[in-house]
C-alpha cells in the first residue's frame, strides 16, 4: 500500500461564523494523482490554502509526508510546489528573468531554471517577455516556478481554468509527465469534471465543505453498474417480441428504437444475433453508463435540482 503524503484529520475550518470546512479527513496516496473535485465555493482552495498553512489549523488537523504541517512547517513546505489560481508573474520581465527572481529566494543553482523550462516546454519562448505570453505560457511560467526546487508534491489549484482546448490539453500532458517521469505527486483541484476524469488515479468530491467520496477513481462507479443499450432497427414490434422472449425487460420502445437494460456489455453481440437470425435489420447498437459528471451530480444530490 502507498505512504500517504497528505493526510488531514477532522479538518474544520470557518469565517467567522460561517463553517466552510466540516471535518475534513484526506489521505492522498504517494505517487498519486488526486483529483479533489468539487463545485465552486465548495471548500477546495480553503484546503488548499491550510494544505499550505495560508489559513491556519488547530495542532494535529493535518500531516504531510508523515510530519505534523504547524511542528515541522519549515521542512514540510520546503518540500511542497504550488500553482494557486493565477500566478504572479512579471509582465515586463521574461521568462527566464521571473524564474530568476524566484530562484533567488528559493536559492537553488541557477541552472535549475533550464531543467524547468525544458520540463514545462517554455525553452523557445524563456527570453520573450511575459506580457507576450499567452495564458497557457503563463500557467507553464507559474509550474515553472513552482518546481525549482524539484518538489516531491505538486499542489495545484484549478490549474486549467479559463485556459482554451490547447491550453487545457498542454497542461494535462505536463501533469501526467510530472506524475510518470519525475516522480510527482500531484493533487489537483478542479471543478471542470471531464477533466480529472482523464487525469485522476484517486478521487475526493467535496461539497458545501464535507467530504462526500474518497477513493479510487473507478470506485465511484457501482460494481454492478446497469447499461442501458439502445438498438435502433427496422422492425421495432418484432424486435421487442424478440428481446422479450430472451427475458429482458424493454425500458422504452418507439417508433425506431427499443431502450433496455443490460448488465454487461458482453450480453450486446447475443442480442445482435438473436434480431439477425430472425431476419430483423439493425442499424445500431449502443450503450450509456454513467460518466464522472453524472455520478457527481447524483452524489451531490443536484442531479434533479
Amino acid at each position: 500500500m502507498s505512504e500517504s503524503i497528505i493526510q488531514t484529520h477532522g479538518l474544520d475550518f470557518y469565517f467567522k461564523d460561517f463553517k466552510a470546512l466540516d471535518q475534513i479527513n484526506l489521505d492522498v496516496p504517494q505517487g498519486s494523482i488526486f483529483g479533489f473535485l468539487g463545485p465552486n465555493g465548495a471548500g477546495k482552495t480553503t484546503t488548499i490554502r491550510i494544505l499550505l498553512d495560508l489559513f491556519h489549523s488547530k495542532p494535529g488537523q493535518v500531516k504531510l509526508f508523515g510530519k505534523e504541517l504547524l511542528q515541522n512547517k519549515v521542512e514540510i513546505l520546503g518540500r511542497v510546489g504550488a500553482l494557486i489560481e493565477n500566478p504572479s508573474i512579471y509582465k515586463h520581465l521574461s521568462g527566464r528573468q521571473n524564474l530568476e527572481v524566484i530562484r533567488k529566494m528559493v536559492d537553488v543553482p541557477k541552472s535549475r531554471i533550464d531543467e524547468v523550462l525544458k520540463i514545462v516546454r517554455l525553452v523557445d519562448n524563456a527570453d520573450k517577455k511575459a506580457k507576450n505570453y499567452s495564458l497557457g505560457m503563463c500557467q507553464r511560467l507559474g509550474l515553472a516556478s513552482a518546481l525549482l526546487t524539484d518538489p516531491e508534491l505538486l499542489i495545484l489549484d484549478e490549474p486549467t481554468n479559463g485556459l482554451d482546448p490547447s491550453g487545457i490539453i498542454e497542461m494535462r500532458e505536463l501533469i501526467i509527465e510530472l506524475n510518470r517521469e519525475h516522480g510527482k505527486t500531484i493533487f489537483l483541484s478542479s471543478h471542470i469534471l471531464s477533466e480529472i476524469e482523464k487525469l485522476a488515479t484517486d478521487v475526493a468530491i467535496i461539497d458545501e465543505g464535507k467530504i462526500l467520496y474518497q477513493g479510487k477513481l473507478e470506485g465511484l462507479k457501482p460494481e454492478n453498474e446497469i447499461i442501458e443499450l439502445v438498438i435502433e432497427l427496422d422492425k421495432v414490434a418484432e424486435g421487442a417480441a424478440i428481446i422479450k422472449n430472451m427475458n429482458y425487460t424493454l425500458s422504452e420502445e418507439n417508433g425506431k428504437s427499443i431502450h433496455l437494460p443490460i448488465e454487461s456489455k458482453k450480453e450486446v453481440p447475443k442480442i445482435n444475433k438473436a434480431l439477425v437470425n430472425e431476419g430483423i435489420e439493425v442499424y445500431q447498437l449502443k450503450t450509456s453508463e454513467q460518466n464522472l459528471e453524472s455520478i457527481f451530480l447524483n452524489i451531490t444530490k443536484k442531479l434533479d435540482q
